[in-house]
């Protein structure tokens, strides 16, 4: 699966969590600096050409709506940051959070609970 930047993820968490929209209510859905509407295009036309994304005809605009589900999205993108740079291994990635003090004994904890209750 590919990997989006920054902005195209920031697009894609609107659509996801809206199911569908047209450029001027993802716009909406922004924070203060609102981007420009070309640049919300763009970004969208992008997505449709990574797959990611397609649309509707609405009277004479386009309704745009996911391809790719969140969890499929999350699943790779974890999986390419654990390959990347913690030579595929969770427990280095566990571990590097518990040593740089980022995960509490209790968050671990909860990890160490859903896998239990899944495995």
């Amino acid at each position: 699966m590919k990997q989006l930047t920054k902005a195209e993820e920031e697009v894609m968490q609107i659509l996801w969590d809206l199911g569908e929209a047209n450029v001027a209510l993802i716009i909406d859905q922004m924070p203060q600096p609102k981007p420009a509407y070309n640049t919300i295009s763009t970004i969208v036309r992008i997505l449709e050409t990574k797959e990611f994304v397609d649309y509707r005809k609405e009277g004479r605009g386009h309704v745009y709506f996911p391809k790719v589900d969140k969890d499929a999205y999350s699943s790779a993108s974890m999986n390419k940051m654990v390959n990347d740079y913690f030579n595929g291994s969770f427990q280095s990635m566990v571990s590097f959070f518990v040593k740089k003090k980022d995960m509490s004994v209790k968050e671990l904890e909860a990890i160490l609970k859903e896998i239990n209750k899944d495995g």
